[in-house]
């Protein structure tokens, strides 16, 4: 089935004519059902090096568009972007939502179309998967037993050999994916590294919506009462964020104090001297977790919020929070100087949500 494609700005395909008067390239947008149909689609329309490809699980939101207006800006007018549209059932333990997943194709592919897709890929589960479930599948390591994998065990084993196989199918040249679920952008990073893809990955950060809720085709499920529980998520992560941001600069001007140094002060020491007091609103589990050090402290800023929460109605019922590394997704010490990553996942009423937030502790030495 073919689509005429929208119209639209910036040279994407079947759109107006780009702003230095160079004509729009014409092309199809395509709704294409197999791997045969894609790779005619491919060879037909698309430009050498300047192939892209955007994964989904299909309930489209604008945080799928920005992942899409990324790609076709980075690929230009000539370039070919694919947006795969596949429910995988091997990323579904048991219990899990996969009959509950939303399936909303025609209002995907308006989507896809107008953020500057070439081509949507929607293929069946036999299509991708002939002769059923596969029996070589790819394996996560030790990465995918942590937070997510532990929660949702074989989770990642079969995100990511879902993953391979639109790769090898879709033969990108660049694979956006959201910072959202950055665990899960990690070990597609790792994975492309390690077994040498020809495909570089890029991430896009998290799109939220005006209230702070990071965009999720699971926030449909929540109702009023759940979704204002649910705000505690990103409200938890941005209270650490605040809280890293104020022990940074504290300690930028405890080392600029006159003197500081050269007296072997410690950092307790010369903020003691800037006569610094905390706000009455601080929690006392988090002045003392700035005792032990900046991640302590970040951590309990969040748990605050996270607490309160659960005692909401209804409340939240918290999975995880983890302040990890970010090459491996293991638990930073308090002392931890660098990248890190706040990751958070709990439930409100039926409805898991996860959110996350990158940090990094001692910019300011």
């Amino acid at each position: 089935m073919t689509l005429s494609a929208p119209q639209s700005t910036g040279g994407t395909p079947g759109g107006a004519a780009p702003a230095d008067g160079r004509p729009a390239r014409h092309r199809p947008a395509e709704l294409v059902p197999t791997a045969d149909a894609l790779a005619h689609a491919r060879a037909h329309h698309g430009a050498p090096g300047r192939n892209a490809v955007v994964m989904t699980m299909g309930a489209l939101h604008d945080g799928h568009a920005t992942l899409v207006r990324a790609a076709r800006e980075r690929v230009g007018a000539e370039g070919f972007v694919v947006v795969t549209v596949f429910v995988n059932p091997l990323q579904f333990g048991a219990g899990e939502d996969l009959d509950r997943y939303p399936r909303t194709l025609d209002a995907d592919l308006e989507l896809a179309f107008d953020a500057g897709a070439s081509v949507v890929f929607a293929p069946s589960v036999d299509e991708v998967y002939p002769g059923g479930e596969p029996q070589v599948r790819i394996t996560a390591g030790p990465m995918g037993e942590r937070l997510e994998g532990a929660s949702r065990p074989g989770h990642f084993d079969g995100m990511l050999t879902v993953v391979a196989k639109l790769l090898h199918l879709t033969s990108p040249d660049l694979a956006y994916f959201g910072q959202k679920d950055a665990q899960q952008l990690a070990l597609i990073r790792r994975m492309a590294r390690d077994l040498n893809f020809p495909v570089e990955i890029v991430g896009v950060e998290t799109v939220r919506e005006t209230d702070g809720l990071a965009l999720s085709s699971r926030n449909r499920y929540l109702s009023a009462e759940e979704r204002r529980t649910a705000l505690a998520l990103s409200g938890a992560l941005f209270a650490a964020r605040d809280r890293l941001a104020a022990q940074e600069a504290l300690r930028a001007r405890a080392v600029s104090l006159p003197g500081a140094q050269g007296r072997g002060e410690t950092r307790a020491e010369a903020l003691s001297r800037l006569g610094e007091a905390r706000a009455a609103a601080d929690a006392h589990a988090v002045a003392q977790a700035a005792e032990r050090g900046g991640a302590g402290a970040v951590r309990a800023a969040a748990l605050a919020v996270l607490d309160g929460a659960a005692k909401a109605e209804p409340p939240l019922t918290l999975d995880y929070l983890a302040l990890v590394d970010p090459a491996d997704f293991t638990e930073v010490a308090d002392d931890h100087d660098g990248e890190a990553v706040l990751a958070v996942a709990a439930r409100v009423g039926t409805t898991r949500l996860i959110d996350n937030i990158p940090l990094t502790f001692g910019a300011t030495k």
